[in-house]
C-alpha cells in the first residue's frame, strides 16, 4: 500500500480539527477540495469521504432544523465509502451508528423510500412489505399493477456550493432538481443516470461559467473541462465507430477516457432556460459534460434544425436530455458569479470554485 501523501496527511488532520472545533463547513470545504484531489488510492478516498460523513454528522448537531439533510448526506457518504473498500469493518460500524442514531430520530436512510438494508427490512420496509401483502389478498390484478411501475424515478438532485455573486463574502448551498426526458434521449439519460447512481458528479465542478449564455460541469476525469468520458460503451469512440483501419471500435479496443455517446439531438427539445444538454467537442462525442441554461438565455444556435449539417465547422447541434423543475434561482446565481480576471473579457473559469457537491436520483 503506498503512503499516504502529506497533503493528504495535513488535510485529514486539520479537518478532524475543525469538526472538533465545532467548525464542520470549513471541515468539509478542506475535505472536498485539497482533500478529495490529494487522495491517490481507493483507500485514501475513503479516509476523506468517511470523515466528511463526521463532519456532516456534526453539523447536523449543531443545525437541529436541517438534521435529517445533513445525516442522510453523511449515511450515503458512508454507502459510497463501503463501495469503495466493501470489507472496511470500522466505516460499516460507524454507518449502523449513525443508522442507529437516526433511527431514534425518525429520520430515513435516504431521500427515497427504502424497504431493505443489507438484507433486512427496514421498519419503513415492514409497512411496505404488510401493505403489499394485503392488496395483493385483496385483489392480485392491482397488485400486479403496481409492481410494473419503476423503481427509481428520472429526477436528478443537485447539491451546489458557490461564492454568491453579490456578497463575495457568502458561500451558499442549494438544491437544482432535474427532471430528465428518457423518451427523448434514451442514451444520454441512461449515461447521465449511470454517473450519478456510482457518485461520477460528486465533488466535481463547474469549470466553465458564462454569464447570460450556461454554466457547465461533469468533468469526471480532470475537473477542468479537459476530460470527462461515458460511463457506459455506445460504440463511438471519441465520436466513431470505425478505427482507421475501418475496423468496428469495441470496448476493448477504444480506451476508456475515448468512450462516447452519439447525439440524439434529433429529439425535438430546445435551449430554453433552464435546459440540461450535453457538452461535446464534435459529432458523437458526448461524454459526461453538460451544461444547463440560465434564465436569461435561450442559445438555440445550438438546437437541431431540419437541414442543418450538424458535422459541418461551426453547425455544432447539442443533446438536450433533461430540464430545471426547482432551483432555478441556484443556476442564475452561478451564472453571475466572477471570473476568473486573468482571463481577460473572454474568461469563464470561476473565480472561486461552483462545486457540485453530490448528485443523486430524488
Amino acid at each position: 500500500m503506498p503512503p499516504m501523501p502529506s497533503e493528504l496527511r495535513e488535510a485529514l488532520d486539520k479537518a478532524q480539527e475543525l469538526i472538533e472545533s465545532g467548525k464542520p463547513d470549513d471541515a468539509l470545504d478542506i475535505l472536498r477540495t485539497t482533500g478529495w484531489n490529494a487522495a491517490k488510492t481507493n483507500s485514501q478516498k475513503v479516509s476523506v469521504t468517511s470523515l466528511a460523513s463526521e463532519a456532516m454528522i456534526t453539523k447536523g448537531d449543531l443545525d437541529m432544523g436541517n438534521r435529517k439533510k445533513h445525516w442522510q448526506r453523511a449515511y450515503k457518504n458512508y454507502q459510497q465509502a463501503l463501495k469503495l473498500e466493501s470489507s472496511n469493518k470500522d466505516i460499516r460500524r460507524s454507518m449502523n451508528k449513525l443508522a442507529s442514531m437516526m433511527d431514534e430520530q425518525s429520520i430515513s436512510l435516504g431521500k427515497g423510500f427504502q424497504i431493505f438494508d443489507d438484507g433486512n427490512p427496514t421498519p419503513t420496509g415492514l409497512v411496505a412489505i404488510s401493505v403489499a401483502i394485503m392488496i395483493f389478498l385483496v385483489g392480485f390484478k392491482y397488485a400486479g399493477e403496481a409492481l410494473e411501475q419503476p423503481l427509481e424515478g428520472n429526477t436528478v438532485t443537485f447539491e451546489v456550493s458557490y461564492i454568491h455573486p453579490d456578497n463575495p463574502d457568502t458561500r451558499v448551498e442549494g438544491e437544482i432538481v432535474i427532471e430528465l426526458y428518457p423518451d427523448a434521449a434514451p442514451k444520454h439519460v441512461e449515461n447521465f443516470l449511470y454517473l450519478v447512481d456510482n457518485s461520477r458528479y460528486d465533488y466535481t465542478t463547474f469549470h466553465r461559467i458564462i454569464d447570460g449564455f450556461m454554466v457547465q460541469g461533469g468533468d469526471i476525469e480532470m475537473m477542468d473541462g479537459g476530460g470527462g468520458y461515458a460511463g457506459k460503451w455506445y460504440g463511438y469512440c471519441n465520436g466513431q465507430t470505425l478505427d482507421s483501419g475501418g475496423n468496428p471500435h469495441t470496448s476493448e479496443s477504444c480506451p476508456v477516457q475515448d468512450w462516447s455517446v452519439p447525439g440524439e439531438h434529433e429529439n425535438g427539445l430546445k435551449h430554453g432556460p433552464g435546459a440540461l444538454a450535453a457538452a461535446h467537442a464534435g459529432l458523437n462525442t458526448d461524454g459526461s459534460q453538460f451544461y444547463i441554461v440560465p434564465s436569461d438565455s435561450t442559445p438555440d444556435w445550438l438546437d437541431w434544425n431540419p437541414g442543418k449539417d450538424c458535422a459541418a465547422q461551426g453547425q455544432s447541434c447539442h443533446t438536450v436530455y433533461g430540464m430545471v423543475v426547482s432551483g432555478m434561482e441556484h443556476v442564475d446565481a452561478m451564472s453571475e458569479v466572477a471570473v476568473d480576471p486573468a482571463g481577460g473579457t473572454s474568461s469563464s473559469t470561476p473565480l472561486h470554485d461552483v462545486r457540485l457537491l453530490t448528485a443523486y436520483r430524488s
